[in-house]
């Protein structure tokens, strides 16, 4: 039997013991019932809130645990949500909440003081004990303070001005003390984790499906929501299917509902049937590759800056994308706070690349591949599975880095020494990058050596790196993290993306959305100001 028609099979009896328990009615009018069949292309990884950056990760904390914030995906603005108000002192060093009275977890225990405290202590110091990483949302943290049962204040050694943006985000999700206690390779079963969300997991098979409910007794939705009280729906089957077109041979079969990752070749095909297209943005570090200097072939900026001018993306986006995947005009999306267009520093000029690696010192070989001190500039990447035509788009920029004499191989995303070759300057050169989140922060999130460290500094997250850094980028990165000053912090945030192109560290390739299709019954799809679903207010018009 083909995978597809086992797939079919399978739906079919998931679909049995979940029919829909409402009628049709007015398109306008949301009804109570029904269970969502959602695919998902990968399997969940972690549940621990800070891993939530992982796209199928942040699919199910985004059902399952709340926020003291709400970031209004529209304006950007921070809302109530868990916290009914709160305080900030003059360098937002101090941040003072006020919780909502009378929510719960999961499990029936209070959500109060003690609890948000805990899990802000764990997220902005981690727990070496327990092996959970600190967040990287969360600044010079240093400790919490409980109030009163209702209010708890957090203290930073420094200022800490994106911290309020920080707790809208999947990435610091409450959970409750029983979950906060477990190690963290036990945090990949979603049954072990217990938030105050719109829904509860009631059933799973690790890597395969996961069954979530409506929570009955749900009453703190974001505050300025229009929808309050429980769920419309009464769950949402996640099933992991692999295959692109199996997830949209499922869909246009009425076999699922809603499915992540499409493909831009397949938008047409479902729009043309009615199906809805779903792209928003991530507004954060734009879809981009990055060179880590510590490798001796890319060490030299004439080089990187030959690479970036031979990165033809207006190619890669009208071959590979749709309109739906923006050209970027920086390493920020144009949608992001602080972003400033760099479109001067990103030209595509082929001629003036070969005479950078010329001046550079490497000339073409007999194979039409340059060398230096008889070394080949032979590069390496791995595509990135969770973004959208990763291999194709390396495929392409192969083809083009060829033009100049520079051969790239592209290896695959589920290679297993994968992870541990990323951490490898020697290994990997090239690498894919991207992260989404709506706050300045996030440029430090990507750059900075104890966080993603995605150029491969020294002193971060790998030993492999023998003498690269950059004091100037990371003090930039640190005035954006702790200037209190709006617009220093935003001045601060220009000079990160004109700085990182100016050294050639990163080429943006695209502003990466979220691409999903649903149903044309599948009515109130809401998405956070990161592109993650949120199905709390979606409904069934069946």
């Amino acid at each position: 039997m083909t995978s597809y028609k086992k797939f079919i099979a399978l739906s079919l009896g998931l679909l049995a013991a979940t029919t829909l328990s409402t009628i049709a009615t007015a398109a306008d009018q949301p009804v109570k019932g029904g269970t969502l069949v959602y695919l998902e292309q990968q399997t969940h990884t972690n549940l621990y809130p800070p891993a939530g950056g992982f796209y199928p990760n942040g699919g199910i904390l985004n059902q399952i645990t709340d926020k003291l914030t709400y970031q209004n995906p529209k304006t950007l603005e921070i809302e109530p949500w868990l916290a009914e108000s709160w305080q900030v002192n003059a360098d937002a060093t101090e941040y003072t909440f006020k919780l909502r009275p009378g929510v719960t977890f999961s499990d029936g225990t209070p959500l109060d003081a003690a609890v948000v405290a805990k899990n802000f202590d764990t997220f902005g110091l981690g727990n070496k004990a327990l092996k959970q990483p600190g967040s990287e949302v969360v600044n010079n943290y240093e400790r919490s303070e409980v109030v009163d049962p209702l209010t708890v204040t957090f203290h930073f050694k420094k200022p800490s001005p994106g911290f309020l943006q920080g707790t809208s985000v999947i990435g610091s999700g409450i959970v409750a003390l029983s979950t906060l206690a477990l190690p963290f390779e036990q945090l990949g079963d979603a049954t072990k984790i217990i938030g105050s969300g719109p829904f509860v997991v009631s059933a799973e098979t690790l890597g395969k499906t996961l069954d979530l409910k409506a929570r009955e007794d749900y009453t703190w939705g974001p505050a300025k929501l229009p929808h309050q009280g429980r769920a419309y729906l009464d769950g949402i089957q996640y099933i992991v299917t692999g295959e692109d077109s199996v997830r949209i041979g499922a869909l246009l079969a009425g076999q699922a509902d809603f499915i992540r990752q499409i493909q831009a070749y397949d938008e047409g095909q479902v729009e043309t049937q009615g199906f809805q297209i779903y792209a928003p943005g991530t507004r954060g570090v734009n879809n981009s590759i990055v060179f880590r200097a510590d490798n001796p072939l890319v060490a030299d900026v004439r080089v990187r800056k030959a690479l970036s001018l031979a990165v033809n993306r207006d190619e890669i986006i009208s071959t590979i994308f749709s309109k739906n995947y923006p050209k970027a005009t920086s390493i920020l999306a144009s949608t992001a706070i602080g972003y400033v267009p760099q479109t001067d520093k990103l030209q595509y000029d082929a001629e003036k690349a070969k005479t950078l690696l010329d001046e550079a010192g490497y000339k073409a070989g007999a194979d039409g591949i340059r060398e230096k001190d008889g070394q080949k500039l032979v590069l390496t990447a791995y595509e990135s599975l969770p973004q959208p035509q990763s291999r194709a788009t390396l495929q392409l920029i192969a083809q083009q880095w060829a033009k100049i004499g520079v051969k790239f191989n592209v290896l695959a995303g589920d290679a297993g020494s994968k992870i541990v070759d990323e951490l490898d300057p020697q290994k990997t050169p090239v690498a894919v990058a991207m992260v989404g989140r709506a706050d300045p922060d996030v440029v430090k999130s990507q750059y900075y050596p104890t966080l993603r460290n995605l150029l491969l500094q020294k002193g971060g997250t790998s030993d492999k790196v023998k003498t690269f850094t950059d004091a100037k980028l990371n003090a930039i990165l640190d005035e954006i993290a702790s200037q209190p000053d709006r617009e220093k912090r935003l001045k601060a945030v220009a000079e990160a993306q004109a700085y990182v192109l100016d050294q050639a560290y990163a080429v943006p390739i695209f502003e990466e959305p979220q691409a999903f299709a649903g149903a044309p019954y599948v009515k109130g799809i809401a998405f956070e100001a990161v592109g993650r679903p949120s199905f709390y207010s979606t409904w069934l018009d069946k």
